[in-house]
């Protein structure tokens, strides 16, 4: 017992040593008006909010987590191939593909997909 509460007590004399080292010489930050802000995105949060923006980055930012979604919903059934119906599985999984390249086939017809506009 007297073993155990020595070495507790020698491991947080350490850690307290090593935390108190690690404030002593860690490099000290230069502290501005940008770093002070919440945001640090390099935009000056004094001004007008309503900046232009490109749609095309935000739609192809959208059709990004439209594809990241849908292959987090596909993985786990590829995986279930083995286990249940595989015809039924294989029906789910080309309805879902089909809805998801018809949606790409739309943006794509629709021009939002174009960067020389």
């Amino acid at each position: 017992m007297k073993i155990l509460t020595l070495m507790s007590i020698i491991i947080i004399l350490i850690t307290m040593i090593l935390l108190l080292v690690v404030n002593l010489i860690a490099k000290k930050t230069f502290m501005d008006r940008e770093k002070s802000s919440p945001f640090e995105c390099g935009f000056d949060p004094k001004s007008s909010a309503r900046l232009p923006f490109s749609l095309q980055f935000f739609l192809i930012a959208i059709i990004f987590l439209i594809f990241d979604v849908e292959l987090t919903l596909l993985m786990p059934m590829i995986l279930l191939f083995k286990l249940n119906n595989i015809f039924q599985y294989s029906l789910v999984f080309t309805f879902f593909l089909t809805i998801l390249l018809m949606g790409l086939y739309h943006e794509w017809n629709q021009g939002a997909l174009n960067w020389a506009n």
